[in-house]
């Protein structure tokens, strides 16, 4: 049975599956859907065209999917696309999409979103990410599973946080993060492999030492990147994480973040 507080304002075109829960003076508009055994807290505001997964716990005062801060949108039908198992805390908010952006902001499953964060429009949130107090994305943002953004730190629209990569707090992200690797300051520079993180996932260390290869060549050689790529592609191409970290490279279109080769020293291991 669902569970709406009687202070509570759902509008009854809103679909709740069995299990929800609804705090008092949350606010739920009408066309939205939330899966089964998710809970509401107080205070919480849920615009229409937002789509909530399955055991999602919301907290006070969050906003979901209210409409964009683009000066660009026109009032067009877009959406937020929530997964299941998510975490969303105090004061969290997360926007629609827009035309220009595929019109769909999308979180995956099993995240955490930490008090005050943002997410803004159209980004792509993946799976088990953290994001840390009052970290915030920009439009058109790409983070992929499992990666990390520590609190007060900002990303720049249109950047990417690679999967299992480690953003400190307080940084300035203004270009794309790679996958497995740490980046840290404003403007952010990439200071290591995220080894941390890598062994506390379970990697093994015959991955762990070949993307350590990898990033040596890419990042600390005296090789351009494209003669290094080339090479990576020789010795290691067999590592599947190799193979992401390269499709990464190869990807990017507001380019890496900048190697601080005298960080890089300190987080060797």
């Amino acid at each position: 049975m669902t569970a709406i507080h009687a202070t509570a304002l759902v509008d009854k075109r809103a679909e709740l599956a069995p299990g929800v829960q609804v705090g008092p003076y949350s606010i739920i508009e009408g066309r939205v859907v939330i899966g089964a055994d998710t809970q509401i807290g107080p205070h919480v505001v849920i615009k229409e065209f937002t789509t909530i997964g399955a055991r999602c716990r919301i907290f006070q005062f969050a906003s979901l999917g209210e409409i964009p801060q683009d000066l660009k949108f026109k009032g067009e039908e877009s959406q937020l696309i929530i997964g299941d198992d998510n975490t969303i805390r105090e004061f969290a908010t997360m926007h629609r999409g827009t035309a220009g952006g595929g019109g769909v902001t999308r979180i995956g499953n099993g995240n955490l979103f930490m008090a005050y964060t943002h997410i803004a429009h159209d980004c792509l949130v993946g799976n088990s990410v953290i994001m840390s107090n009052a970290a915030t994305l920009g439009g058109h943002i790409v983070i992929e599973d499992k990666a990390i953004i520590g609190g007060l730190a900002a990303v720049h629209q249109f950047s990417r946080i690679g999967r299992h990569a480690f953003v400190g707090g307080a940084s300035a992200v203004a270009r794309d993060v790679p996958p497995y690797t740490i980046a840290y300051g404003n403007r952010a520079k990439l200071v290591g492999l995220n080894l941390v993180g890598l062994k506390r996932s379970g990697f093994s260390d015959a991955t762990i030492q070949s993307l350590k290869q990898a990033y040596e060549i890419l990042f600390l050689s005296s090789l351009n990147m494209k003669e290094a790529v080339q090479r990576v592609r020789d010795e290691l191409i067999h590592i599947p994480e190799v193979q992401h970290l390269l499709d990464f490279i190869a990807s990017t279109e507001r380019g890496l973040v900048p190697v601080d080769v005298k960080e890089n020293r300190n987080h060797r291991g």
